[in-house]
């Protein structure tokens, strides 16, 4: 008897299972991990100021020439292919960093692995659209954010256990964790790019497309400035103003990570509530949480509900952006998605160097509130009510 169940639960596991720890890997691991380790780093390779913005432009220009390349071959050598060099630059990179001798090896080796996070995210649009049809699909790209939650949560106590020569280790773990989920997806994705598929907006990809993409551009560009921000910041201000000690950083990480796991919830709200309703609940709750770590960072509470707010609403405008870029460029969803990434990465590039003024002059409280009121502007580039 011939088996009448639809093979689609089933891909969209595999698919899931495959996608969640790949951008747990890049983006938790490989792009974020140096913040939590950098008093350990600068201990080891003392070093300087000068340096850390080296790693810092270096790490942001790797993952923009990843998007670049990403949309140039998307077409041509399909999601496989551009995954397995995510994980491969993911784990060769944070092996260079276990094993970095002086600074210009760590630098050259944290610069591999953020380049990973521009190959890793976007050609899941495709696999999602070559393996999944519409809902199961949007669920699916919707969840794989989540990864990162995961991977800052694991990341965040490991810290605690490797603190001072022991942080070696906890990037050795790292590597060997990409190498695994490398293999995995280069057994689960499909190897070609498939067929050409349908065009939009009535075959016109001009003027209309443009007015379509504009509102998701902008709403990626001031996530991207804000979570930027957010990240190398957050720490700092919390710890400046509580005086605590070290085991402030790993902690506060860790809550942004288990609060982020809720992230895997975020295609059924979108499916519940539609993306004009979701982003204006998520983007409110992202502004928020900036805010809350502005007015109160020195309030254990305040604190702790800016980081719950956070790893919530970061992951889930993740899951939002990736679902609606989706239904702009339903014809080539990797190229399309790598242009919000791109405006994401643009957007992560001026954050900090701009906010970093403010803070110079006023300090970190009047940054990140600036950056709140930043983030709140975006309310207003909602998706349209229907699609």
């Amino acid at each position: 008897m011939t088996s009448t169940t639809s093979p689609e639960p089933s891909l969209a596991r595999r698919l899931g299972l495959a996608g969640i720890p790949t951008i747990g890997v890049a983006f938790g691991f490989a792009r974020y991990g140096s913040g939590l380790f950098l008093p350990e780093l600068r201990a080891e390779f003392d070093l300087s100021v000068t340096q850390l913005g080296a790693i810092s432009s270096g790490t942001y220009a790797g993952y923009l020439g990843a998007l670049v390349t990403v949309g140039l071959l998307a077409g041509r050598v399909g999601p496989r292919a551009l995954v397995v060099a995510a994980g491969a630059t993911a784990t060769a990179g944070m092996a260079v960093v276990a094993f970095a001798t002086g600074p210009g090896l760590l630098i050259a080796g944290l610069v591999l692995a953020g380049a990973s996070s521009g190959f890793a995210w976007a050609p899941y649009s495709d696999a999602a659209d070559l393996l999944l049809p519409q809902g199961p699909r949007e669920r699916v790209l919707a969840r794989l954010p989540a990864g990162t939650a995961f991977a800052v949560a694991v990341a965040g106590p490991l810290a605690l256990l490797t603190q001072g020569g022991a942080w070696r280790t906890a990037w050795l773990l790292f590597a060997v964790t990409g190498l695994v989920v490398t293999v995995y997806n280069a057994r689960v994705l499909p190897a070609g790019a498939g067929p050409a598929r349908r065009e939009t907006l009535e075959g016109r990809p001009g003027r209309r497309w443009r007015r379509a993409a504009l509102p998701l551009h902008l709403t990626a560009f001031v996530y991207g400035l804000a979570g930027a921000v957010y990240w190398l910041f957050a720490v700092a201000a919390v710890t400046d103003a509580a005086g605590s000690g070290s085991a402030t950083a790993p902690l506060f990480w860790t809550l942004i990570g288990l609060a982020g796991t809720a992230g895997v919830m975020t295609g059924h709200v979108l499916a519940r509530w539609g993306l004009r309703r979701a982003h204006t609940v998520l983007v409110g709750m992202f502004a928020a949480a900036i805010a809350l770590l502005g007015l109160g960072a020195g309030t254990l509470v305040a604190a702790g509900l800016s980081a719950v707010l956070y790893g919530a609403s970061f992951m889930a405008i993740s899951g939002l952006l990736a679902v609606w870029s989706h239904q702009v460029s339903p014809d080539r969803p990797t190229v399309g998605f790598s242009a919000v990434l791109l405006v994401l990465g643009l957007g992560a590039v001026t954050g900090p160097a701009a906010l970093g003024t403010v803070a110079g002059r006023y300090g970190l409280p009047a940054a990140l509130s600036a950056t709140a009121a930043i983030t709140a502007l975006s309310l207003a580039f909602r998706p349209p009510s229907r699609g």
